[in-house]
C-alpha cells in the first residue's frame, strides 16, 4: 500500500491505495466520484476523461500514484455554485447526449478543447473528439453543443 495525495475538485484528498490502482478507480471507488465512467478499460472510449493539472487525460491510463500532488478535476467539479459550466449547459440545451454514458468524458474533453481553441471549427471539434466514442449518436448534436458553448464562453 502507498499513500496518495492530490487535490480533487478543489479539495485535498489522501488515501492509502495499492500501487496498481488506476486513477479512475481511485476517483470512483475511493472518493465516490462516479461521474467519471469506465467504458472500455483499454483507453479507447474516453468515458473516463478528467483534467489533470488543467489538461484532459484518460483516467484509465494513469495510476493514482502518477497523479500524486496534481490537481484533478472531474465532471462533478465543473459546475460552480449550482450553475452548470457553459459546456454542460450547451450539451443540455442542444441535446448533446442520449444515454449519457459518454457525456462526462465528452464534456471534459470539450472544456479542454475550448480552453486551447476558443473558436474551433466543426472539423477541429470532430478531430479533437476522436478519442471519445459515443455509441448512440452521430455526433452532430455533440459538435453543435460544443460550438454553441464556444460562442457562449466568448460572450
Amino acid at each position: 500500500m502507498l499513500a496518495v495525495s492530490m487535490t480533487v475538485n478543489g479539495r485535498k484528498v489522501s488515501r492509502e491505495v495499492e500501487g496498481r490502482t488506476l486513477l479512475v478507480e481511485f476517483l470512483r471507488e475511493h472518493l465516490g466520484l462516479t461521474g467519471t465512467h469506465v467504458g472500455c478499460d483499454t483507453s479507447q472510449c474516453g468515458a473516463c476523461v478528467v483534467h489533470v493539472d488543467g489538461a484532459s487525460a484518460k483516467a484509465c491510463t494513469l495510476l493514482a500514484a502518477q497523479a500524486e500532488g496534481t490537481e484533478v478535476t472531474t465532471i462533478e467539479g465543473l459546475a460552480k455554485n449550482g450553475e452548470l459550466h457553459p459546456v454542460q449547459a450547451a450539451f443540455k440545451e442542444h441535446h448533446g447526449l442520449q444515454c449519457g454514458f459518454c457525456t462526462p468524458g465528452m464534456v471534459m474533453s470539450a472544456v479542454d478543447l475550448l480552453k486551447r481553441n476558443p473558436d474551433p471549427s466543426e472539423t477541429e471539434v470532430r478531430e479533437w473528439l476522436e478519442g471519445n466514442l459515443c455509441r448512440c449518436t452521430g455526433y452532430h448534436n455533440i459538435v453543435k453543443a460544443i460550438r454553441a458553448a464556444a460562442r457562449a464562453m466568448a460572450g
